[in-house]
């Protein structure tokens, strides 16, 4: 090596300083905006029947509330079937704010409780007519007005009960349709909102839809998980003595964990929310093409076999009458449970269903009208979904997703449930933390 002289060292102690320094600034702005790109909260609105058919979303309000700083909360909307309203929601809330002062010693930004007291919203009460939609409510406006906000994210909308305020939102502000992202927990939902469903599927073919029927069941269904984490021992082991909410909890189901709604937070969670094919604590789906449904013309026979979570409709003949479409003409009784039939005009009288798992069921009609009354059949409905093409199959876009087929993936008859039972235990386990942030 040459000689040095004394200007070379000199530029080189101030060229390794300006290097130094270069560096210096580069990692403190990655750092910094790799930071910011972690503050990016998702934008969420919830769609909920709680205190209606089904305690589980009293449960899933709560660990909805205790990940409160993890999301931007721009919507609370009563969904309900039966009696919920939203005075359930804010009973929540109320809870939320005793325990908020341990919450916050623990982590930031968790909303204050007026907050979001001020967007918990009254939804649609009672399930949609034949048309899936009816007049605007208070839910359904605020799905829109949340909609429209300019953002550089889209609004996911949960849907943890009726799909109505969301089939009413799309009918009144069809152009939200590319502003959102919808998690809709189907099965016994879609069941009791079929004609709200079976709108959106023939309106809205290119929503981005994840339309779980069966997947979330895998949060609860643990038959091989640790002990220290199943249904009956998670109350006991991580929940009992901590907080308001804690003391609430034994309400529902005694404290045995259902929680079937929060698999669509969960996927917001933790995984990729833009690969709904890819793992995820809210499960796994596949693209599907089509979305079943099968019309009938007649009484059917336990031969006529569909796939579960179809739509099914029976159209009957009968008088030619002078009363409005969609008027209520008979009752379609199924498991003892009821559904109403609807003049669709010229004499023909509709109703639809669908099955929230793989039956054998019967039907009987009940109506004044003779034509109507004592109609009889049955039905035999099988998975996977959305099983065999038929004809009158809703056609769907590029972005709705479904249960997973393989049959390894399957819990029982429960369709892609492993999708998120194998994450089970680390997301409960993830939740105990919070809960013992509670704990005094």
């Amino acid at each position: 090596m040459g000689k040095v002289n004394s200007q070379s060292i000199s530029f080189l102690k101030r060229f390794n300083s300006f290097s130094i320094i270069i560096l210096l600034f580069v990692f403190v702005t990655s750092q910094h905006s790799f930071g910011q790109h972690q503050k990016i909260k998702p934008r969420i609105l919830i769609s909920t029947d709680i205190g209606g058919t089904d305690d589980d979303d009293f449960q899933s309000m709560i660990h909805l509330l205790m990940y409160a700083n993890e999301f931007q909360i721009e919507g609370l909307v009563s969904s309900p079937f039966g009696n919920g309203r939203k005075e359930h929601i804010l009973e929540m809330i109320g809870l939320y704010e005793k325990d908020l002062p341990e919450l916050k010693k623990h982590a930031k930004g968790f909303p204050s409780p007026n907050s979001l007291r001020k967007i918990t919203k009254q939804g649609v009460i009672d399930s949609a007519p034949y048309s899936g939609y009816t007049s605007p409510t208070q839910g359904s406006d605020w799905i829109i007005k949340c909609a429209k906000k300019k953002s550089d994210q889209p609004l996911w909308v949960l849907v943890w009960g009726g799909i109505e305020d969301l089939a009413q939102a799309l009918h009144d502000g069809p152009e939200i349709q590319k502003n959102i992202r919808v998690y809709y927990i189907g099965g016994p939902n879609k069941k009791w909102s079929v004609n709200a469903y079976a709108y959106i599927a023939q309106n809205f073919p290119n929503l981005w839809m994840i339309e779980a029927n069966a997947t979330y069941r895998g949060l609860f269904m643990d038959d091989d998980s640790s002990k220290s984490v199943s249904g009956k021992a998670y109350y006991a082991n991580y929940i009992d003595g901590r907080g308001a909410m804690g003391k609430d909890f034994i309400k529902y189901y005694g404290g045995q964990i259902k929680m079937g709604d929060t698999p669509s937070l969960a996927y917001l969670m933790h995984g990729n929310s833009e690969d709904p094919t890819g793992e995820s604590w809210g499960g796994s789906f596949t693209s599907i093409k089509r979305s079943s449904r099968t019309i009938f013309d007649h009484n059917t026979t336990a031969e006529d076999t569909v796939a579960a979570y179809a739509v099914l409709e029976w159209r009957f003949k009968g008088p030619e009458l002078a009363i409005a479409k969609d008027s209520v003409c008979f009752q379609f009784e199924v498991a003892k449970q009821l559904w109403p039939g609807y003049y669709l005009g010229n004499g023909i009288y509709a109703v639809r269903y669908s099955s929230k798992k793989p039956e054998n069921g019967s039907y009987v009609t009940i109506s004044a009208i003779p034509e109507l009354n004592g109609q009889k059949g049955q039905y035999t409905s099988i998975v996977p979904w959305p099983g065999k093409p038929n004809p009158d199959d809703y056609l769907l876009g590029p972005n709705w997703y479904g249960d997973k087929t393989d049959p390894d993936l399957f819990i029982g008859e429960q369709q892609g449930a492993k999708t998120i039972s194998k994450f089970r235990e680390a997301f409960l386990l993830d939740w105990a933390k919070r809960w013992e942030w509670l704990k005094k």
